[in-house]
């Protein structure tokens, strides 16, 4: 007995901690084997839904874990380690291939891709199927947050509890909400968020989404101020008794003045405005511009300088988990999510914390204003759009909800009737998706464009790159001439783009989880020898034609750009994410105000969004982004409401590298919204298509060059 629980403590040793074995581990290998055969055969049929797409990450999670295992499990014999192994292997090349036929399922290779809820519930099930139990390291979100829940009211500002002393009769009525109930149940045990996701991704060729609006009584703001068309248009929809938005107008247009006065049309009174750090104070400032009549507050740290007994109350996703508890108590009445694409990551502890407190108020509040910002919806994928959706309550985990479910019961249709996306489509927009871009709303808005410039990285750092990037070729080669050489059958004549993807997706992942030299260091490095240059040039612009931003995605970058500027003597304004909302927003009004500061120095995440920069009309981008989005976050910081001149945005492009073919690809790839939202017939595109197609195009290269 002995000898034998000995043997059972060694396999515990060896096994993964997140899992209890209780059957053979064959069943696992068996069970995968199944599943990707079926993921396979959905690929081969036609486009990939979100529940292909969420079996496709779980087999290729598992995979993964049971590699490791076998590997590690020294209680097995060689031979059968071999046969699993082998197994496993045959599972991984289904994926590879099956990914081939969708890029969209690339990212889910990654060792850091996002895990969705969905995905974790399916891996749950599909080892409880074998016998192997879940462990709280694999636990959805909202059974961590419910396990959590006596500890998240970490903090109380002391104004907080002096407001609800003063009026105990602010306290919410539980049982005021409305109970929408479903007169028909035509739809029960249809899957439908799968069908209502695609029929976004299915729309184009002239369709684009935005809900009707109501033709604007006034153009006057009560601050006095004059609003265009389309702003008064959402305040007029509002008033109308409309009270879910998600206002996906394009960058520049306004967005802040329509959420806070559509929250006065709607009497959204206690209104909880949810924003990134950059730009809090700002909002506090709109607010007093727009509504001066109603008091803002503006939470910091712990709280201890809100008023609570203000009308607004502007927080940021950084410091929201130290207040969920009483906000969630307060009695909003309304709730504005800026930037709202921050959110797109479910398992993320923010996006927890705003779907956690916009239930709360629906549930305690009746028809609540719940508006949701973003000029960028939609960046890798078109589920990008579910947390949007469930915080605006239009979906929860598993099903549309109350207003959503009765529309698609009213069309009559089913998933399997033709006619049944475009009106699930039109069910959704209905809702209050409003999207309205500036050719179409603000042709008065000077135009703009991306001019390219080239440049020659010399000296030792300029050799350096070219020789990473040569290496990394001949890595890709190497690879690529293996698995020919192996090969029994199937040749290819010529270049096997197949396996050129193959190997590329290889490398690609390698990258994400090494530490030596890639194509994301490589891209790093070449933004460091640019830096000097780029500096020079927005020197330049500086001198002759009037104040510039400066874009760079990396901290470095900016520091090598800064210490360019000082020592030509050029005053500049420095806007980093590690700033308080203090310092940056008096960076950000020298730039602005001080016809001495020539130069804003921004980092592209952290002031890429929701920034009003538009006394520049030049930009100069120093280093290039993965995604079409988010350049075009930069360049619309500049052209916006407002802007008086024609904006150019100025690319720093290494010439004879790989910065030359990403820049290529970007232009080539349309985004996500143009797809989904403007009715463009242009293919969508994430930042893995283009980290991919870089690595494809540099192989193909040099496998062109051999002889």
């Amino acid at each position: 007995m002995a000898r034998r629980g000995q043997s059972q403590t060694d396999t515990r040793r060896t096994a993964p901690r997140n899992q209890r074995r209780v059957r053979d581990r064959d069943d696992v290998i068996s069970v995968l084997a199944r599943e990707v055969r079926a993921v396979e055969a959905a690929a081969q049929r036609g486009p990939v839904t979100p529940a292909v797409r969420t079996k496709f990450q779980v087999v290729a999670l598992l995979v993964r874990e049971e590699h490791a295992r076998v590997r590690a499990d020294e209680t097995s014999s060689h031979t059968r380690r071999a046969e699993q192994l082998k197994r496993l292997d045959g599972i991984a090349t289904i994926l590879a291939k099956t990914a081939v036929r969708d890029p969209a399922l690339l990212a889910l290779l990654s060792g850091d891709a996002v895990v969705s809820d969905a995905a974790r519930s399916l891996k749950r099930d599909m080892l409880k199927a074998v016998g192997i139990e879940s462990t709280p390291d694999e636990v959805t979100p909202e059974e961590r947050v419910a396990a959590s829940a006596t500890t998240e009211r970490r903090v109380v500002p002391q104004s907080v509890v002096s407001r609800q002393l003063a009026n105990p009769f602010l306290a919410p009525d539980f049982g005021a909400a409305r109970q929408s109930t479903v007169r028909s149940n035509r739809l029960a045990g249809w899957e439908l968020l799968g069908p209502l996701l695609s029929s976004f991704e299915r729309a184009g060729g002239g369709a684009p989404a935005c809900m009707a609006l109501p033709a604007p009584s006034s153009l006057h703001a009560p601050g006095g101020l004059e609003l265009m068309p389309h702003q008064a248009e959402v305040i007029a929809a509002a008033a109308a008794g409309h009270r879910t938005f998600l206002l996906a107008d394009e960058p520049g247009l306004g967005k802040t003045a329509q959420a806070l006065l559509a929250a006065e049309a709607a009497n959204a009174y206690p209104l909880l405005v949810v924003v990134p750090n950059v730009v809090k104070t700002n909002w506090a400032r709109e607010a007093a511009r727009w509504t001066p009549h109603r008091p803002a507050t503006v939470i910091h740290g712990n709280g201890e300088t809100i008023d609570g007994f203000a009308d607004i109350v502007v927080v940021n996703y950084e410091v929201l988990d130290r207040h969920v508890g009483w906000i969630g108590d307060f009695g909003f009445r309304g709730m504005v999510v800026d930037e709202a694409h921050f959110i797109k990551n479910k398992t993320s502890q923010r996006s927890r914390h705003v779907l956690e407190l916009s239930e709360r108020i629906r549930s305690r509040t009746v028809r609540p204003l719940l508006m949701a910002l973003t000029g960028t919806p939609l960046i890798n994928d078109i589920d990008d759009f579910r947390a949007i959706w469930q915080f605006l309550g239009w979906i929860d985990e598993t099903k549309p909800l109350g207003e959503l479910m009765e529309a698609l019961e009213e069309t009559g249709l089913t998933p399997a009737d033709p006619g049944f996306y475009p009106a699930a489509r039109a069910c959704v927009i209905d809702l209050g998706i409003v999207r309205r871009r500036k050719v179409d709303v603000a042709a008065d808005i000077p135009a703009r464009r991306i001019a390219d410039l080239p440049v020659e990285l010399d000296g030792p750092a300029g050799r350096s790159i070219r020789a990473a990037e040569q290496e990394l070729a001949r890595r890709m080669v190497a690879r690529y001439e293996n698995v020919l050489a192996n090969r029994s059958s199937d040749v290819v004549e010529g270049i096997d783009l197949e396996l050129v993807r193959r190997v590329a997706r290889a490398e690609l992942k390698d990258a994400a989880t090494s530490t030596g030299e890639n194509v994301f260091s490589m891209v790093r490095r070449i933004g460091q020898a640019k830096a000097p240059l780029a500096a020079d040039y927005a020197a330049q612009l500086a001198r002759s034609a009037g104040k510039v931003v400066f874009f760079a995605k990396h901290v470095d970058v900016m520091d090598a750009a800064e210490e360019t500027f000082a020592r030509q003597g050029i005053r500049y304004s420095s806007i980093r994410g590690e700033q308080t909302s203090t310092a940056r927003q008096k960076n950000i009004d020298a730039f602005v105000n001080d016809p001495e500061v020539a130069i804003a120095v921004c980092s592209l995440t952290a002031a890429g969004v929701g920034l009003n920069l538009q006394v520049a009309s030049n930009i100069v981008l120093a280093e290039l982004s993965w995604t079409n989005a988010e350049q075009t976050q930069a360049i619309d910081r500049s052209h916006r409401i407002g802007q008086s001149e024609p904006v150019t945005a100025w690319r720093i492009i290494a010439a004879q590298t790989v910065d030359t073919r990403i820049a290529e690809l970007i232009d080539s790839k349309a985004g996500l919204a143009a797809r989904a939202l403007d009715g463009s017939d242009d293919e969508m595109s994430s930042s893995a298509d283009v980290q991919l197609e870089a690595l494809v195009a540099l192989l193909t290269d040099a496998l062109s060059e051999l002889p």
